[in-house]
C-alpha cells in the first residue's frame, strides 16, 4: 500500500505518490480546481486513492510562520474534514512551510520555464510534503525499538 500528498491550492491540487515501500515519492497529477466542482474533485481525489491502492492520504497543511493556524490553514482543515467524510483510509495534515518556494527552487533548477512552474509546482509541492512526512514516520519508527531489543 502507498501513501499519497495533497498540496491544496486556490486553483489547484497538486498530488504525489510513495511507492509501495514508501520509500520514494513522485509527483502524480495536478487537479485544476477551477474546472472541477467541490463534489468532482473529492471525487476524483477518491478515484485517485482506489487506483493507487493508498492507504494514508496526507495533506499539506500551510500554517503561518510562527505554527498557528490562519485563513489558508483552516480552509485547508476544512477540506481535509470533508475527505475524512469520504474516505476510509486515515487524512492526516501535515505541515507544508515553505514547499512552495522549494519546489519553484527545484523547478528552476531544472531549466523549467514560468509557464512549466506554474503548471507542475503544486505536484512537486506535493512530492516534497510527501517525502517530508515520510521522513519523520521513519526517524519515528527507527526510535521505537521492539521489546526484545530493549532486554538486557
Amino acid at each position: 500500500m502507498r501513501v499519497m500528498a495533497l498540496d491544496y491550492g486556490t486553483r489547484a491540487i497538486g498530488v504525489a505518490i510513495s511507492d509501495e515501500l514508501k520509500l520514494t515519492v513522485r509527483p502524480l497529477t495536478t487537479l485544476r480546481r477551477e474546472r472541477q466542482s467541490r463534489a468532482s474533485t473529492l471525487e476524483r481525489i477518491a478515484t485517485l486513492v482506489i487506483e493507487q491502492e493508498v492507504e494514508t492520504l496526507v495533506v499539506g497543511l500551510p500554517l503561518r510562520m510562527d505554527g498557528t493556524v490562519g485563513d489558508a490553514a483552516e480552509r485547508v482543515l476544512r477540506f481535509i474534514r470533508e475527505l475524512q467524510g469520504k474516505l476510509q483510509i486515515p487524512v492526516v495534515p501535515y505541515d507544508e512551510r515553505l514547499t512552495s518556494r522549494e519546489a519553484d527552487e527545484i523547478l528552476r533548477e531544472r531549466g523549467a520555464d514560468a509557464r512549466e512552474r506554474r503548471a507542475r509546482s503544486d505536484e512537486i509541492a506535493a512530492a516534497i510534503i510527501l517525502q517530508d512526512y515520510l521522513n519523520d514516520q521513519a526517524r519515528r519508527d527507527e526510535t521505537e525499538f521492539p521489546e526484545y531489543l530493549t532486554r538486557h
